[in-house]
Protein backbone atom coordinates (compact mmCIF):
# COMPACT_ATOMS: atom_id res chain seq x y z
CA UNK A 1 0.00 0.00 0.00
CA UNK A 2 0.87 3.22 -0.81
CA UNK A 3 1.78 5.97 2.36
CA UNK A 4 -0.58 8.26 3.44
CA UNK A 5 -0.37 12.09 1.44
CA UNK A 6 -2.33 14.23 0.82
CA UNK A 7 -4.27 12.54 -2.13
CA UNK A 8 -2.06 8.93 -1.91
CA UNK A 9 -3.74 6.69 1.36
CA UNK A 10 -3.20 3.67 2.42
CA UNK A 11 -5.99 2.03 3.65
CA UNK A 12 -5.01 -0.07 6.37
CA UNK A 13 -4.50 2.95 8.63
CA UNK A 14 -7.47 5.51 7.21
CA UNK A 15 -6.85 7.81 9.82
CA UNK A 16 -8.03 11.30 8.64
CA UNK A 17 -7.60 14.56 10.61
CA UNK A 18 -9.25 14.90 13.81
CA UNK A 19 -12.74 15.50 13.33
CA UNK A 20 -12.37 18.94 14.90
CA UNK A 21 -9.16 20.02 12.88
CA UNK A 22 -11.32 18.33 9.47
CA UNK A 23 -14.91 20.05 10.42
CA UNK A 24 -12.84 23.85 11.16
CA UNK A 25 -11.07 23.29 7.61
CA UNK A 26 -14.46 22.41 5.73
CA UNK A 27 -15.75 25.50 7.29
CA UNK A 28 -12.96 27.70 6.71
CA UNK A 29 -12.40 26.35 3.20
CA UNK A 30 -16.52 27.15 2.71
CA UNK A 31 -15.95 30.54 3.54
CA UNK A 32 -13.11 30.95 1.83
CA UNK A 33 -14.96 29.83 -1.38
CA UNK A 34 -18.41 32.02 -0.61
CA UNK A 35 -16.47 35.16 0.26
CA UNK A 36 -13.53 34.96 -2.23
CA UNK A 37 -15.16 34.46 -5.41
CA UNK A 38 -13.50 36.99 -7.08
CA UNK A 39 -10.11 35.20 -6.17
CA UNK A 40 -10.73 33.08 -9.23
CA UNK A 41 -10.11 35.85 -11.64
CA UNK A 42 -6.03 34.97 -11.65
CA UNK A 43 -6.38 31.78 -11.46
CA UNK A 44 -8.56 31.74 -14.97
CA UNK A 45 -5.50 33.16 -16.78
CA UNK A 46 -3.15 30.62 -15.72
CA UNK A 47 -4.50 28.07 -17.88
CA UNK A 48 -2.08 27.64 -20.89
CA UNK A 49 1.00 26.50 -18.61
CA UNK A 50 3.28 23.73 -19.52
CA UNK A 51 3.02 20.13 -18.99
CA UNK A 52 2.78 18.74 -15.58
CA UNK A 53 5.64 17.98 -13.65
CA UNK A 54 4.44 15.30 -11.74
CA UNK A 55 3.17 13.14 -14.96
CA UNK A 56 5.39 10.01 -15.20
CA UNK A 57 5.26 8.96 -19.18
CA UNK A 58 6.79 11.70 -21.99
CA UNK A 59 4.84 10.54 -25.17
CA UNK A 60 0.70 10.38 -25.29
CA UNK A 61 -1.32 7.29 -24.06
CA UNK A 62 -3.95 5.51 -25.15
CA UNK A 63 -6.55 3.57 -22.82
CA UNK A 64 -10.11 1.81 -23.22
CA UNK A 65 -11.99 3.50 -20.89
CA UNK A 66 -15.39 2.26 -19.58
CA UNK A 67 -17.96 4.48 -17.62
CA UNK A 68 -20.78 2.52 -16.04
CA UNK A 69 -24.52 3.39 -15.06
CA UNK A 70 -25.97 1.69 -12.85
CA UNK A 71 -29.83 1.25 -12.08
CA UNK A 72 -29.36 1.16 -7.54
CA UNK A 73 -31.35 -0.18 -5.24
CA UNK A 74 -31.29 3.17 -2.44
CA UNK A 75 -29.26 2.14 0.39
CA UNK A 76 -29.01 -1.80 -0.20
CA UNK A 77 -25.24 -2.20 -0.58
CA UNK A 78 -25.13 -5.67 -1.16
CA UNK A 79 -27.51 -5.45 -4.14
CA UNK A 80 -25.69 -2.59 -5.30
CA UNK A 81 -21.79 -3.91 -5.59
CA UNK A 82 -23.33 -7.53 -6.90
CA UNK A 83 -24.73 -5.21 -9.61
CA UNK A 84 -21.48 -3.26 -10.18
CA UNK A 85 -19.13 -5.93 -10.08
CA UNK A 86 -21.50 -7.36 -12.94
CA UNK A 87 -21.10 -4.07 -14.97
CA UNK A 88 -17.47 -3.93 -14.31
CA UNK A 89 -16.80 -7.76 -15.67
CA UNK A 90 -19.05 -6.49 -19.00
CA UNK A 91 -16.47 -3.80 -19.54
CA UNK A 92 -13.92 -5.91 -18.54
CA UNK A 93 -15.07 -8.01 -21.88
CA UNK A 94 -15.52 -5.36 -23.70
CA UNK A 95 -11.54 -4.42 -23.56
CA UNK A 96 -11.88 -2.00 -21.06
CA UNK A 97 -8.52 -1.18 -19.11
CA UNK A 98 -9.62 2.15 -17.19
CA UNK A 99 -13.07 1.96 -15.85
CA UNK A 100 -15.26 4.26 -13.71
CA UNK A 101 -18.36 3.47 -11.48
CA UNK A 102 -20.88 5.80 -10.01
CA UNK A 103 -20.36 8.10 -6.90
CA UNK A 104 -21.28 6.37 -3.88
CA UNK A 105 -21.94 2.92 -5.71
CA UNK A 106 -22.68 1.30 -2.82
CA UNK A 107 -25.84 3.21 -2.07
CA UNK A 108 -26.91 6.37 -4.36
CA UNK A 109 -28.46 9.14 -2.57
CA UNK A 110 -31.49 10.17 -0.69
CA UNK A 111 -32.44 10.97 2.65
CA UNK A 112 -33.69 7.51 3.78
CA UNK A 113 -32.43 6.08 7.10
CA UNK A 114 -30.96 2.99 4.82
CA UNK A 115 -28.19 5.41 3.49
CA UNK A 116 -26.64 4.24 7.30
CA UNK A 117 -26.95 0.59 6.33
CA UNK A 118 -24.48 1.42 3.57
CA UNK A 119 -21.36 2.81 5.06
CA UNK A 120 -18.86 0.88 4.91
CA UNK A 121 -14.61 0.93 6.75
CA UNK A 122 -12.78 2.48 3.89
CA UNK A 123 -11.03 -0.98 3.67
CA UNK A 124 -14.02 -2.88 2.99
CA UNK A 125 -16.09 -4.63 0.52
CA UNK A 126 -16.35 -1.67 -1.66
CA UNK A 127 -12.29 -1.37 -1.38
CA UNK A 128 -11.62 -4.93 -1.69
CA UNK A 129 -14.13 -5.62 -4.58
CA UNK A 130 -12.27 -2.50 -6.37
CA UNK A 131 -9.16 -3.77 -5.44
CA UNK A 132 -9.57 -7.61 -6.63
CA UNK A 133 -10.54 -6.59 -9.57
CA UNK A 134 -8.05 -4.28 -10.63
CA UNK A 135 -5.16 -6.95 -9.59
CA UNK A 136 -7.10 -9.95 -11.52
CA UNK A 137 -7.08 -8.07 -14.62
CA UNK A 138 -4.62 -5.77 -14.71
CA UNK A 139 -6.57 -2.54 -14.82
CA UNK A 140 -7.47 0.76 -13.20
CA UNK A 141 -10.86 1.00 -11.59
CA UNK A 142 -12.74 3.14 -9.28
CA UNK A 143 -15.48 4.54 -7.83
CA UNK A 144 -16.59 6.41 -4.89
CA UNK A 145 -18.64 5.16 -1.64
CA UNK A 146 -20.14 6.18 1.72
CA UNK A 147 -16.39 5.52 3.94
CA UNK A 148 -15.54 5.37 7.79
CA UNK A 149 -11.79 6.56 8.12
CA UNK A 150 -11.36 6.86 11.92
CA UNK A 151 -14.09 8.87 13.30
CA UNK A 152 -16.10 9.86 10.51
CA UNK A 153 -17.58 9.16 6.98
CA UNK A 154 -16.51 10.65 3.67
CA UNK A 155 -17.73 10.44 0.25
CA UNK A 156 -13.95 8.40 -1.00
CA UNK A 157 -13.32 7.65 -4.07
CA UNK A 158 -11.02 5.19 -4.38
CA UNK A 159 -9.07 4.41 -7.73
CA UNK A 160 -7.16 0.69 -7.48
CA UNK A 161 -3.93 0.28 -9.52
CA UNK A 162 -3.25 -3.01 -11.64
CA UNK A 163 -0.75 -3.54 -8.65
CA UNK A 164 -3.35 -3.48 -5.74
CA UNK A 165 -2.62 -0.25 -4.40
CA UNK A 166 -5.00 2.21 -4.14
CA UNK A 167 -5.72 6.36 -4.30
CA UNK A 168 -7.85 8.26 -2.97
CA UNK A 169 -10.41 11.68 -3.38
CA UNK A 170 -12.87 12.64 -0.27
CA UNK A 171 -15.72 14.90 -2.19
CA UNK A 172 -15.01 18.39 -0.84
CA UNK A 173 -18.94 19.08 -0.24
CA UNK A 174 -21.62 16.63 0.03
CA UNK A 175 -24.65 18.15 -1.56
CA UNK A 176 -28.10 18.65 0.25
CA UNK A 177 -29.30 15.08 1.46
CA UNK A 178 -25.78 13.88 1.53
CA UNK A 179 -24.61 16.34 4.61
CA UNK A 180 -26.64 13.77 6.78
CA UNK A 181 -24.60 10.88 5.96
CA UNK A 182 -20.84 12.22 5.78
CA UNK A 183 -18.54 15.65 5.78
CA UNK A 184 -16.48 17.39 3.29
CA UNK A 185 -12.85 16.60 2.38
CA UNK A 186 -9.50 18.91 1.58
CA UNK A 187 -7.62 16.99 -1.02
CA UNK A 188 -6.86 18.55 -4.07
CA UNK A 189 -8.34 15.61 -6.11
CA UNK A 190 -4.85 14.66 -7.91
CA UNK A 191 -4.00 11.46 -7.82
CA UNK A 192 -0.54 9.95 -9.01
CA UNK A 193 -0.99 7.19 -11.33
CA UNK A 194 1.26 5.15 -13.89
CA UNK A 195 -0.14 7.30 -17.13
CA UNK A 196 0.66 10.20 -14.72
CA UNK A 197 -1.47 12.37 -12.88
CA UNK A 198 -5.18 12.43 -13.10
CA UNK A 199 -7.92 14.54 -11.44
CA UNK A 200 -11.20 13.09 -10.23
CA UNK A 201 -14.80 14.92 -9.45
CA UNK A 202 -17.98 13.98 -7.54
CA UNK A 203 -20.96 15.28 -9.42
CA UNK A 204 -22.03 18.79 -8.09
CA UNK A 205 -17.77 19.40 -7.64
CA UNK A 206 -18.04 19.74 -11.33
CA UNK A 207 -19.75 22.85 -11.50
CA UNK A 208 -17.98 24.94 -9.08
CA UNK A 209 -15.33 27.04 -10.48
CA UNK A 210 -12.57 25.84 -7.73
CA UNK A 211 -13.02 22.46 -8.83
CA UNK A 212 -11.33 23.46 -12.34
CA UNK A 213 -9.13 25.91 -10.73
CA UNK A 214 -7.67 23.27 -8.35
CA UNK A 215 -7.07 20.44 -11.37
CA UNK A 216 -5.87 23.11 -14.62
CA UNK A 217 -2.76 22.30 -15.42
CA UNK A 218 -2.16 18.98 -13.22
CA UNK A 219 -4.02 16.63 -14.80
CA UNK A 220 -4.34 14.45 -17.87
CA UNK A 221 -7.38 12.89 -17.39
CA UNK A 222 -10.63 13.40 -15.25
CA UNK A 223 -12.47 10.73 -13.53
CA UNK A 224 -15.69 12.08 -12.50
CA UNK A 225 -19.00 10.19 -10.86
CA UNK A 226 -22.28 11.06 -10.36
CA UNK A 227 -25.62 10.51 -8.13
CA UNK A 228 -27.33 13.19 -9.82
CA UNK A 229 -31.26 13.20 -9.51
CA UNK A 230 -34.09 15.90 -10.44
CA UNK A 231 -37.20 17.19 -8.85
CA UNK A 232 -39.74 15.40 -7.01
CA UNK A 233 -42.47 13.41 -9.10
CA UNK A 234 -44.89 15.62 -7.64
CA UNK A 235 -43.60 18.28 -9.99
CA UNK A 236 -44.97 19.25 -13.06
CA UNK A 237 -43.39 17.02 -15.99
CA UNK A 238 -42.79 20.46 -17.73
CA UNK A 239 -41.55 22.11 -14.84
CA UNK A 240 -38.88 24.31 -16.58
CA UNK A 241 -36.33 23.15 -14.05
CA UNK A 242 -36.61 19.82 -15.08
CA UNK A 243 -35.10 20.50 -18.38
CA UNK A 244 -32.47 23.00 -16.96
CA UNK A 245 -31.13 20.24 -14.46
CA UNK A 246 -30.91 17.79 -17.15
CA UNK A 247 -29.41 20.29 -19.72
CA UNK A 248 -26.88 21.11 -17.34
CA UNK A 249 -25.77 17.36 -16.39
CA UNK A 250 -25.30 16.71 -19.98
CA UNK A 251 -23.32 19.80 -20.26
CA UNK A 252 -20.99 19.34 -17.65
CA UNK A 253 -18.59 16.78 -18.18
CA UNK A 254 -17.51 18.15 -21.63
CA UNK A 255 -17.57 21.33 -20.18
CA UNK A 256 -14.90 20.25 -17.34
CA UNK A 257 -13.11 18.47 -20.28
CA UNK A 258 -12.77 22.11 -22.10
CA UNK A 259 -11.63 23.73 -19.16
CA UNK A 260 -9.39 21.64 -18.56
CA UNK A 261 -7.99 20.45 -21.62
CA UNK A 262 -8.41 16.41 -20.92
CA UNK A 263 -10.68 13.84 -21.16
CA UNK A 264 -13.14 12.29 -19.16
CA UNK A 265 -14.90 9.82 -17.97
CA UNK A 266 -18.25 9.86 -15.78
CA UNK A 267 -20.00 7.26 -14.71
CA UNK A 268 -23.56 7.59 -13.53
CA UNK A 269 -26.86 6.62 -11.87
CA UNK A 270 -29.96 6.15 -13.52
CA UNK A 271 -33.48 5.37 -12.59
CA UNK A 272 -36.24 5.54 -10.12
CA UNK A 273 -35.59 6.18 -6.19
CA UNK A 274 -38.26 6.57 -3.09
CA UNK A 275 -36.75 8.72 -0.52
CA UNK A 276 -37.63 11.21 2.28
CA UNK A 277 -38.23 14.94 1.88
CA UNK A 278 -35.58 15.97 4.95
CA UNK A 279 -34.74 15.08 8.79
CA UNK A 280 -37.52 17.52 10.10
CA UNK A 281 -40.15 16.13 7.96
CA UNK A 282 -38.95 12.18 7.58
CA UNK A 283 -42.60 10.82 6.66
CA UNK A 284 -42.74 13.26 3.73
CA UNK A 285 -41.83 10.94 0.69
CA UNK A 286 -39.53 12.65 -2.32
CA UNK A 287 -39.66 10.07 -4.85
CA UNK A 288 -37.52 11.11 -7.96
CA UNK A 289 -35.45 10.13 -10.92
CA UNK A 290 -31.87 9.88 -11.33
CA UNK A 291 -30.48 11.13 -14.34
CA UNK A 292 -28.15 8.93 -16.13
CA UNK A 293 -25.88 10.48 -18.86
CA UNK A 294 -22.30 8.23 -18.27
CA UNK A 295 -20.50 9.06 -20.92
CA UNK A 296 -16.86 9.23 -22.46
CA UNK A 297 -15.50 12.71 -23.31
CA UNK A 298 -12.54 13.84 -25.31
CA UNK A 299 -10.12 16.67 -24.30
CA UNK A 300 -12.08 18.88 -27.11
CA UNK A 301 -15.86 18.32 -24.91
CA UNK A 302 -16.41 15.77 -28.27
CA UNK A 303 -18.68 13.24 -26.39
CA UNK A 304 -17.74 9.84 -27.72
CA UNK A 305 -20.14 7.27 -26.01
CA UNK A 306 -23.04 8.35 -23.92
CA UNK A 307 -25.88 6.67 -22.36
CA UNK A 308 -29.05 8.33 -21.45
CA UNK A 309 -31.14 7.42 -18.39
CA UNK A 310 -33.67 6.04 -20.60
CA UNK A 311 -31.21 3.28 -21.47
CA UNK A 312 -30.99 2.16 -18.05
CA UNK A 313 -27.90 0.19 -16.62
CA UNK A 314 -24.99 -0.82 -18.49
CA UNK A 315 -21.43 0.42 -19.98
CA UNK A 316 -19.87 2.85 -22.55
CA UNK A 317 -16.56 2.66 -24.31
CA UNK A 318 -14.13 4.54 -26.05
CA UNK A 319 -10.56 4.98 -26.37
CA UNK A 320 -9.16 7.78 -25.28
CA UNK A 321 -5.60 9.60 -26.58
CA UNK A 322 -4.12 10.73 -23.24
CA UNK A 323 -2.00 14.08 -24.33
CA UNK A 324 1.62 14.47 -22.77
CA UNK A 325 0.02 18.15 -21.35
CA UNK A 326 -3.73 19.47 -20.99
CA UNK A 327 -4.61 22.02 -23.72
CA UNK A 328 -7.64 23.90 -22.54
CA UNK A 329 -10.09 25.40 -24.89
CA UNK A 330 -12.05 27.60 -22.46
CA UNK A 331 -10.45 30.28 -19.67
CA UNK A 332 -11.71 29.44 -16.42
CA UNK A 333 -15.66 31.73 -15.21
CA UNK A 334 -14.88 34.58 -12.79
CA UNK A 335 -17.61 33.15 -10.24
CA UNK A 336 -18.56 30.39 -7.82
CA UNK A 337 -20.75 28.42 -10.18
CA UNK A 338 -20.00 27.13 -13.85
CA UNK A 339 -23.31 27.15 -14.70
CA UNK A 340 -24.62 30.31 -16.87
CA UNK A 341 -28.05 29.13 -15.14
CA UNK A 342 -27.35 28.34 -11.78
CA UNK A 343 -31.02 28.78 -10.17
CA UNK A 344 -31.49 30.89 -6.51
CA UNK A 345 -33.09 28.61 -4.87
CA UNK A 346 -31.05 25.72 -5.78
CA UNK A 347 -27.58 28.15 -4.61
CA UNK A 348 -30.06 28.84 -1.40
CA UNK A 349 -30.69 25.51 -0.90
CA UNK A 350 -27.20 24.09 -0.73
CA UNK A 351 -26.01 26.36 1.50
CA UNK A 352 -28.83 25.60 3.45
CA UNK A 353 -28.80 21.90 4.14
CA UNK A 354 -24.87 22.27 5.38
CA UNK A 355 -26.14 23.36 9.22
CA UNK A 356 -29.23 20.63 9.13
CA UNK A 357 -27.13 17.65 7.59
CA UNK A 358 -25.13 18.65 9.73
CA UNK A 359 -26.57 18.70 12.64
CA UNK A 360 -28.15 15.26 11.61
CA UNK A 361 -24.77 13.68 11.25
CA UNK A 362 -23.97 14.69 14.30
CA UNK A 363 -26.79 13.27 16.54
CA UNK A 364 -27.90 10.54 14.23
CA UNK A 365 -25.02 9.62 12.45
CA UNK A 366 -22.09 9.20 14.25
CA UNK A 367 -24.05 7.91 16.97
CA UNK A 368 -25.31 4.69 15.07
CA UNK A 369 -21.63 4.07 13.60
CA UNK A 370 -21.08 3.96 17.53
CA UNK A 371 -24.21 1.65 18.38
CA UNK A 372 -25.89 0.58 15.17
CA UNK A 373 -28.74 1.98 16.81
CA UNK A 374 -30.74 4.43 14.84
CA UNK A 375 -31.84 7.37 17.32
CA UNK A 376 -34.43 9.53 16.92
CA UNK A 377 -33.80 12.84 15.15
CA UNK A 378 -34.95 15.68 17.36
CA UNK A 379 -34.75 18.91 15.14
CA UNK A 380 -32.79 21.72 17.31
CA UNK A 381 -35.94 23.92 17.64
CA UNK A 382 -37.46 20.88 19.64
CA UNK A 383 -34.79 20.14 21.68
Amino acid sequence: MPQHQQHQHDLSDGQPEPPDRQRLSRRTLLQGLLAGIAGLAGGAHRLAGAASERATTSNPTTIKAAAVQMAPKLGNAAANLAQAERLAREAIAAGADWIVLPEMFTSAAAFHPDMLTAIHPIDGAPARLLQDLARQHHLTIGGSFLARAGEDVYNAFLLAMPDGSVRRHDKDFPTYWETCYYVGGDDDGVLETPIGPVGVALCWEMVRAGTAQRLAGKVRLLLAGSTWWTLSDEAPDDHPLRALNRRMLRETPPRMARLLGVPVIHGSHAGPFAGFDSPELPDVSYDSRYLGEAMIVAATGEILARRPAEDGPGIVTAELRIAQAPSPLEPLPDRFWLPEEMPQEWQHAWKRWFPRGEDYYRTVTLPYLATGEVPEYVPPYMR
